[in-house]
């Protein structure tokens, strides 16, 4: 079953991606834009690195409602973390620090998750019920997350079918990490507590490419409203994945679509490699009850080690140990990712758990003369009695954590027996992915007993329905039929200005082409000449009407704006229509007698730089081409 070889990422075909049976779903996080955090009042969107004082906590799990402890939670009570969290007094208060109850849910904040969900097509709830979702990793110094869930089963169209939008949540965001040392996580605070929404799809994606494909549709569908965060760090996504014999793999914190691709593609790789292994173990006759392994206290054996990492452990007193895979010869080189292999699947458990940060913090005997000499190694599998079908890991460190890390180098060595573990892994640069925490279960949720249910009614629903405009992807079927300019659409679509092209539309009878231009293009133009970062809506629909009433020229609205947003005094007469050709005409050889030779610098352009400089001060009120064609008439020796 298993006989098929991942090609490098570019060969791949829709058909490879079906015979693994790739599988991928969507976690979309995407920050609110609000005036207000979620649970308080602390000012939202005030990102300062600067901080008035540290507070150092440590995290311990609790039992859920079921009297039961969360495998995550467990996970990071493993790794003894020291959290430091780095607070600025302007953007964090009391409730923050778990020091006082939450606020009743930031209003604004809900009516926003409120019009994306109508947006998606889901069924909101009748009542929202507040839980908390257990984080031990630090990220929230309270230890768990305040979440609700307030829509359930919408879809979105896509390509032939449709995706499923199981369900959406608004809750609070988490720190910001800085660093993670050893047994030290520090985190700046500022982001903490902003409202979010998360928006989970079914596992509808088929290849690598669709899932990059569907998370750029559900961004452009938020980001419609208007009325969320753009930005780094202001969306997020975590991607699930799964092959054929799999499991659900959660890619936490991917920061980019497109890095989605090569993540989606190095996971499924994994995953398929990995199920590889299994049955080559079998082969060995290794599976979960007959996998076999042995630990060992080798410091003396490292009297005068050459290899730096080990040698320094020796200088510093640290302890060396080794463990021993029985008949895992060879497998620690097994390929899993695109250029990563077995062996960093042990390496980041010892990272993460056992807290030995320094890479390398393992070195195997699959590698041998990248590391000790081959007379250590001998040395080494003789004083641990391992034959020539074994592999050996060596690990060092404080004897606590070698003690830790050994035990997870078997453990995951004995999942190799059974499978792919359920894990949640960290997005890295180059496309591949590591071990961030064992994936959490049912047991981290539960009911949060600070806060009432609050019910959404129906008359509030109706109100968001009464001010939305169509959802995205039917704007862009809208546009397409109406001709608008390929290259301006997807902007157009999440613009604020999408209902002001509609009325420009339906009520003036513009032409779509250049009203879309107009606002975008143009816009997008003023921004980065004149660096105008707001435009009044009232001043753009005045220029539209303008335009209408055949006072102001297409090809003048440009001008007129800059001139409008730049609050900068100019001559425009509201109540003059267009010129008509005849004044065209005469104001054009008016304009050309009185031009100084000194302006004609170049005699090669000589026309078209008379042409710009009839253009400039007629264009308000005549439109460019008819401008040109009469310029070029009267240089042509014309009346």
């Amino acid at each position: 079953m298993y006989d098929f070889r991942f090609k490098p990422f570019e060969e791949m075909t829709d058909e490879d991606y079906e015979k693994v049976g790739f599988k991928s779903g969507l976690e979309i996080h995407q920050q609110l834009l609000t005036e207000k955090k979620l649970f308080c009042r602390c000012p939202a969107g005030m990102f300062n690195k600067n901080y008035d004082a540290e507070i150092l906590r440590h995290m311990r799990p609790t039992l859920s409602e079921l009297g039961e402890y969360d495998g995550t939670a467990l996970m990071e009570f493993k790794t003894k973390k020291e959290i430091i969290y780095r607070i600025n007094r302007q953007s964090v208060c009391t409730y923050e620090m778990d020091d006082t109850p939450p606020f009743l849910i930031n209003e604004q904040a809900l009516e926003i998750a409120l019009e994306t969900g109508l947006l998606y097509g889901c069924n909101i709830v009748d009542e929202l019920h507040i839980a908390r979702k257990q984080y031990l990793d630090g990220s929230i110094p309270t230890g768990f997350q305040r979440t609700a869930i307030f829509a359930l089963n919408g879809k979105i169209p896509y390509k032939d079918r449709e995706i499923e939008i199981v369900q959406m949540s608004i809750e609070e965001d988490s720190c910001r990490e800085v660093s993670d040392v050893g047994h030290r996580r520090v985190y700046i605070t500022d982001r903490l507590g902003m409202p979010l929404i998360e928006t989970v799809t079914g596992p509808d994606m088929r290849t690598p490419q669709e899932v990059a494909e569907v998370a750029l549709l559900c961004a452009n569908i938020v980001r419609s409203t208007n009325k969320v965060r753009r930005g780094a760090g202001a969306a997020r996504e975590d991607v699930n994945v799964s092959v054929t014999g799999g499991t659900r793999i959660e890619i936490k914190g991917v920061p980019k679509i497109s890095r989605i691709p090569r993540l989606t593609y190095n996971e499924a790789m994994r995953q398929w490699n990995l199920l590889r292994l299994r049955e080559e173990l079998k082969k060995r006759n290794i599976t979960e009850e007959t996998f076999g392994s042995s630990h060992h206290d080798i410091t003396k054996l490292m009297k005068k080690p050459h290899y730096l990492p080990i040698k320094t452990a020796v200088e510093n007193g640290e302890v060396i140990k080794a463990v021993v895979l029985k008949g895992f010869a060879g497998l620690l080189n097994w390929q899993t990712q695109t250029n990563t292999y077995f062996s960093k699947e042990i390496s980041d458990r010892v990272r993460v758990i056992a807290c030995l940060t320094t890479i390398p913090n393992i070195i195997h005997s699959d590698s041998k003369g990248d590391n000790l000499t081959s007379f250590e190694w001998f040395d080494v599998l003789k004083n641990c009695s391992a034959t020539e079908n074994d592999s050996v890991v060596i690990v060092w460190g404080s004897e606590e954590d070698t003690n830790t890390a050994v035990k997870e180098i078997i453990i995951r060595a004995k999942e190799a027996t059974i499978g792919i573990p359920s894990e949640t892994r960290q997005a890295l640069r180059d496309g591949t992915n590591g071990f961030e925490r064992i994936l959490p279960g049912a047991d981290r949720m539960y009911p949060d007993t600070d806060l009432p249910p609050k019910e959404i009614t129906s008359e509030v629903l109706d109100d968001i329905r009464q001010n939305l405009d169509r959802p995205y992807f039917e704007r862009i079927k809208w546009y397409k039929e109406l001709g608008v300019p390929k290259n301006v659409i997807s902007n157009l679509a999440v613009s604020p200005y999408t209902k002001l092209f509609r009325k420009s539309i339906e009520e003036y009878d513009l032409d779509p082409k250049f009203v879309s231009r107009s606002l975008t293009s143009d816009l997008n133009r003023l921004k980065k000449l004149n660096r105008i970062e707001q435009f009044d809506e009232d001043n753009l629909e005045k220029a539209l009407k303008l335009v209408r009433d055949k006072k102001l020229s297409h090809s003048g609205i440009f001008y007129y704006l800059q001139k409008t947003f730049m609050n900068t005094e100019f001559n425009f007469d509201e109540n003059s229509k267009l010129l008509s050709e005849d004044e065209i005409k005469k104001t054009a050889k008016e304009i050309i007698g009185s031009i100084d030779d000194t302006q004609l610098h170049n005699a090669e352009k000589k026309n078209e730089i008379t042409i710009g400089i009839v253009m400039k001060k007629i264009s308000l009120k005549a439109e460019g081409k008819t401008v040109r064609e009469v310029v070029e008439s009267i240089l042509n020796g014309g009346n």
